[in-house]
């Protein structure tokens, strides 16, 4: 049985000078004065800890100061850190991945890392470059679609499971058009981050329907790491994938954030999709990811997740 949270009377509160304000009914939250690091009490981390389950992603701004070990101590608070990727191993400096445009871009909907059998539980993005115009983020609640769902249809999510993997959709970089302004050397090194994703193949079957182990609520664990719904046609699998995954990026569910330096978004892995938007043409985009470790997903019927493909314990093991 989950332990669910205390109720929002009791919840922990921000410090003072901290200001939280909603970005949308369902999803997203901002918060200004509050500077972020590892030196934060435990009362400040829980209330953070707090605002991201209520909100699935909070941006901080003003945060100029943070480096990259600043970022890594903030978000060691949070839980032990993952290393920054399982495949990755030339964009990884241990627990932070460069994400940069000039390796491809994350242009699909998907939750981090969900081809291992336990995907983070948080993730903390930092912007280090950040283009003239464009290199938004959206993010979406799996909670609220999942609630969303008729109820014929909630049933049907909580009975299936899903096999998710590495080598499937989404960074196919060498398989799209090359960009116009792209130089062949822009897109060798496309297609060799494409190689290194892929170079350790993982797969782990999940549950559809996670039950969230902080809050009780069930969510939607889908995205473009998906290669099939068990025990179905491929067809079928892919039609079940398509509703189910609409209902999770409705305009309704989602929130879209357009960076500036100094901006940190944290976000609950387990109650949300994200997708970089493709949005600024040849210009350059960096940020700085960390991620804290999560738990094996566990479905409504109570089995967890299981691995079929590859060993992630050195990436969840990870401690620095």
């Amino acid at each position: 049985m989950p332990t669910t949270l205390s109720t929002r009377s009791e919840a922990p509160t921000l410090p003072a000078g901290a200001t939280l304000y909603k970005l949308t009914a369902d999803i997203g939250a901002a918060v200004t004065g509050l500077r972020l690091g590892g030196d934060l009490d435990a009362a400040t981390v829980r209330a953070i800890r707090r605002a991201v389950l209520d909100h699935k992603v909070v941006i901080f701004r003003g945060q100029q100061h943070l480096d990259d070990d600043t970022q890594r101590a903030f978000a060691g608070l949070l839980g032990p850190l993952t290393l920054g990727h399982p495949t990755l191993a030339s964009r990884t400096a241990g627990a932070v991945l460069e994400i940069d445009s000039e390796h491809g871009r994350t242009d699909s909907w998907h939750t981090d890392v969900t081809f291992v059998d336990r995907p983070p539980a948080f993730s903390v993005l930092r912007p280090i470059v950040l283009p003239d115009y464009g290199g938004t983020t959206a993010w979406a609640n799996t909670a609220a679609a999942y609630q969303g769902l008729p109820g014929q249809l909630r049933l049907l999510a909580d009975s299936l499971r899903a096999v998710h993997t590495n080598r499937y959709d989404y960074v196919r970089t060498h398989q799209r058009e090359p960009d116009k302004g792209q130089t062949g050397r822009e897109r060798h090194d496309a297609r060799a981050h494409y190689e290194e994703f892929r170079s350790t193949t993982y797969e782990t079957e999940h549950p559809v329907v996670r039950v969230h182990p902080e809050t009780g609520e069930r969510a939607l664990l889908l995205g473009q790491f998906v290669s099939r719904i068990e025990d179905l046609k491929p067809s079928e699998s892919d039609a079940l994938y398509r509703i189910f995954q609409d209902r999770i990026t409705k305009l309704e569910n989602t929130v879209r954030w357009h960076w500036e330096l100094g901006d940190v978004a944290i976000w609950d892995n387990r109650a949300t999709q994200h997708y970089g938007v493709s949005d600024y043409d040849d210009l350059h985009r960096r940020l700085h990811r960390v991620t804290v470790a999560g738990d094996v997903p566990v479905g409504v019927d109570g089995r967890p997740s299981r691995s079929l493909v590859g060993e992630s314990t050195a990436y969840l093991s990870f401690a620095g």
